[in-house]
């Protein structure tokens, strides 16, 4: 790795990325459940955790599985040692969270991971969304303010959906907010028998869109 990234944690994507993710920018990876962006963000936090840096993992969806962390490494004790979690289980518990991070980030800190970012951003019922949207660009202003100042990657998984009069199209939660904030965008589709695709949406260091494809395997990922 160069000194301007972080291993995603496989040599696909590392190759996928030219490098890896970059480390004074948001990288999000989207796609419907099950397209394998829990097992990506996984796989960053074990190879930023094997280094010795610690990294923040920030999980809405109680998605982090131990289980699952055993088959990607055998050091697995000692990579939990490395990772701090945070665990909300509203949006207002997710507010607290991300406000606590500003005191959190030190230079011990190699990786924050929010998996995922508009989960409880859903859930909330208010008439009033458009303060809902002004609370979660906060939130983003605060990972951008802390990947441009601090240079620590942040990556984030999120949702999707589908527009009703757009079947075929799909759309991130919380829209322009993240698609403008994130330098890396990488979308995540299901194929059949267990494929998957990742598809490069946006880089500001790649030209051009390019996508690759992958299985889940227990130690990760590997290429079809």
């Amino acid at each position: 790795m160069d000194d301007e990234r972080i291993s995603t944690g496989s040599k696909l994507l590392d190759a996928f990325l030219e490098g890896g993710y970059e480390k004074d920018a948001i990288t999000t990876v989207y796609g419907p459940s099950g397209t394998g962006k829990t097992n990506l963000m996984a796989l960053a936090a074990v190879s930023m955790a094997k280094t010795g840096k610690k990294v923040i993992y920030i999980d809405t969806e109680g998605g982090f599985s131990i289980a699952r962390l055993k088959q990607i490494t055998g050091e697995y004790e000692d990579v939990l040692k490395n990772v701090l979690f945070l665990q909300p289980t509203t949006f207002e518990e997710q507010k607290n969270d991300f406000e606590r991070l500003k005191e959190m980030v030190n230079d011990k800190i190699g990786l924050i991971i929010v998996d995922t970012i508009a989960m409880l951003y859903r859930l909330v019922r208010t008439s009033d969304i458009h303060e809902v949207n002004r609370e979660l660009g906060i939130q983003i202003g605060y990972l951008t303010e802390i990947a441009r100042k601090q240079k620590i990657p942040i990556l984030i998984a999120n949702q999707v959906y589908t527009p009703f009069e757009l079947r075929n199209q799909i759309n991130m939660v919380g829209g322009d907010l993240l698609k403008y904030s994130s330098k890396c965008l990488i979308e995540l589709q299901a194929g059949h028998s267990g494929k998957r695709k990742a598809v490069l949406r946006k880089h500001r260091s790649i030209a051009g869109e390019k996508e690759t494809y992958f299985k889940i395997v227990n130690e990760g990922i590997e290429e079809v």
